[in-house]
Formats: structure tokens, sequence, C-alpha cells
């Protein structure tokens, strides 16, 4: 029978937490009349999580564990979790028994009352400055490059309609832009405030060292929102603007060579407006080539350009 609910949650090296964490699930699920699904996503743990997994699994066949042959990272596991789940609502939340599971009733209301992704916002946040304050920084900095604004992106709490989370291509380190990728879905989007509690068990694997990771992805990710299904656009910009710049800087060689008797080829503004056209004639054909590429990956893949809603 299929599930009405799916429960997402990635593992890396939470042996002590898997059974508290299962049992944490089923006692805020027991009296919900929903059925549900746990797909545990084991992303190469090299502790004694697989074999937690499997006992789980013979104790509770609700618990469903994938196994990954090595360590993808966190957004692979989603990913594979997205990919092995069978209800039409899913919700993810990790493993270290940080998120609350008694959560999970709430944003499923929420997903039922017609939004497409409902984002936990942990505000009262259990975990250290030296966590916390990077944290705000990229919040911030994610919603004035994304256009999509929350409190806290990186809340692995999160509700979906199934057909929004299984068309995420996600890949690298995403799971932190997943409501920025889903935005070009058109989808309905709403932040809740959700319980956080401090780790107890086990390591932390975030560190201070992931910051640079999360600009880059957001280059990458601002590029995908904006150009992805024509990149001539964001290429031929620039080079219409360096062609331009390059044909003032022309015109400034050509009025020195009247009024201050100069040469035009003496003069190194002439070599610079030289050098502009010709980063401006390889800008567009980067964008040419580009989109190429863009019509072949549509094309051989059969990718849509647009999602169909499902009705509520």
């Amino acid at each position: 029978m299929t599930p009405e609910l799916s429960i997402v949650v990635p593992v890396y090296n939470e042996e002590e937490s898997l059974p508290l964490l299962a049992d944490a699930i089923q006692k805020a699920l027991a009296s919900y009349p929903k059925t549900y699904e746990c797909v545990l996503v084991d992303d190469g743990s090299s502790d004694r999580s697989p074999q937690v997994l499997r006992d789980l699994a013979k104790s509770d066949p609700r618990f469903k564990p994938v196994f990954l042959r090595r360590n993808f990272g966190q957004t692979a596991a989603l990913s594979a979790g997205f990919d092995h789940a069978h209800g039409p609502i899913i919700v993810t939340l990790d493993a270290d028994l940080q998120n609350d599971p008694a959560d999970i009733p709430m944003l499923v209301a929420k997903i039922e009352e017609g939004y497409d992704l409902v984002s936990g916002w942990r505000q009262n946040r259990q975990d250290s400055m030296i966590r916390n304050f990077p944290s705000f920084v990229a919040n911030w900095i994610i919603g004035r490059v994304t256009g999509i604004k929350l409190h806290d992106s990186g809340c692995t709490l999160k509700a979906y309609r199934s057909e929004v989370a299984k068309n995420l291509n996600l890949y690298g380190e995403m799971h932190r832009f997943i409501p920025a990728l889903a935005s070009w879905m058109g989808i309905n989007l709403v932040e809740v405030p959700v319980r956080h509690h401090p780790r107890k068990l086990g390591k932390s694997k975030y560190g201070l060292s992931r910051i640079w990771r999360v600009f880059l992805d957001l280059i990458t990710v601002k590029f995908l929102l904006s150009y992805s299904a024509s990149p001539i656009q964001f290429f031929g910009k620039f080079g219409f603007l360096s062609s331009a710049l390059g044909w003032l800087i022309c015109a400034a060689t050509v009025i020195m060579k009247f009024t201050q008797d100069r040469t035009i080829t003496g003069n190194p503004l002439f070599y610079l407006f030289t050098f502009l056209q010709i980063i401006a004639v390889q800008l567009v054909l980067i964008g040419l080539v580009a989109e190429m590429n863009t019509r072949t990956y549509h094309e051989v893949q059969r990718k849509k350009t647009y999602v169909v809603r499902k009705d509520a």
C-alpha cells in the first residue's frame, strides 16, 4: 500500500542517535491518521549506522534504509531519499535529533492548506555562535541574491509536495538552496517556526570550512535561476557592455588625436579598445556555444522547461 507520507532522513555516522530518532518518530506519529514510511539514507557511514538501520527495518517495516556506496554528501543523500520516497507528501529532517519529529504533523497540515513547500525556521536555534552567525550572514546573502528571503534556508526540516521534490535536480551541495531552486517551478512557499534541540550525541558534520562553498554554490544557483534556459542573455549582456565601453574609449582616442595631436596607434587607449572588442566577441561566442549545449541537453534528454502542477 502506498504511504500517505514519506519521511526522508539523510544519515552519516549517527549510530547513537538513530534508535532515539526512530522512537521519536514513532511516538510523534502514533496517533497520526496518515500512513507513513521513513526512508533513511545512509551516506556511506563508517560507524555502525548501517547495521542499526537494518535492525530498525526488521523491527518496523515502515523504516526503509537506503545504502549509498560511499559518502556522497547531504545533497546526494536527500536526492536519493526523494527518489525512493513513495508518498504524495515528503518531509525531510536531520538524524542528529536536533530537528523534532513532533513538528511533522504541523508541516504536513501546511501542505494540505495549499502550499507546495514548507520550510522550517529554527527560531530558537540551539547551536553555538560559531555556527549561528555565519548562517545568519549566509541566509541574508542568499535572500538578496535569489530573491527567496527566508530566516533559515539551511534548516533540513521541510515538507514538500512529491512532484516538487522529485523535480529538483540536486547535485554538489545544493541542499542549502532548495527553496530557491524550487522557486522556478512557481511554488507556493511558506516558512514556519519549528523546534530545535541542542546536539547531545555524535559530532557535528559542519564547520567554518563550508562557508566559501556556500558562496561559490550561490553563484551557480543565481545563474541557474536566471539564465539556465538562455545563457546567451548572460554572456551577451557582458559582451555588449564590453563592446560599448570599447567604442567609448575609441571615441576618446579619436578626440585626443585631433585635440592633442596624438597618434591613434601610439595611444594605449587604442589597444584597450582592441582588447575590449576581442573580449566582447568571445563572450558572445561563449553564449552561443552555451545556447547550443542547452538545446542539446533539453532535446537529447527530453528535459522539459516547465513543471505541471497536480491537482491538490
